[in-house]
């Protein structure tokens, strides 16, 4: 058996590996970075994360009636 071809195909699955390694931690620093910012802008909002789908909701049902508004005041004549 040849040990030094199965001890260097090791040692390239071993790099790739901590390439990888190395990608992920850096894309999992991004996102919470990321995340941190956009608390951050919530906070400057006085919105609290938790409430975030409730806020949401809220702005969605107030597009909703401001947009049936509108049409109240579109001519229906075209």
């Amino acid at each position: 058996m040849d040990y030094d071809n199965r001890i260097n195909i090791l040692k390239g699955e071993l790099d790739k590996a901590k390439t990888k390694k190395a990608k992920a931690e850096a894309t999992l620093d991004s996102l919470n970075y990321q995340k941190e910012q956009i608390i951050s802008q919530l906070k400057n909002l006085n919105i609290k994360p938790e409430n975030l789908e409730e806020e949401i909701n809220k702005i969605e049902k107030d597009i909703e009636m401001l947009l049936k508004e509108a049409d109240k005041y579109m001519p229906k004549d075209i």
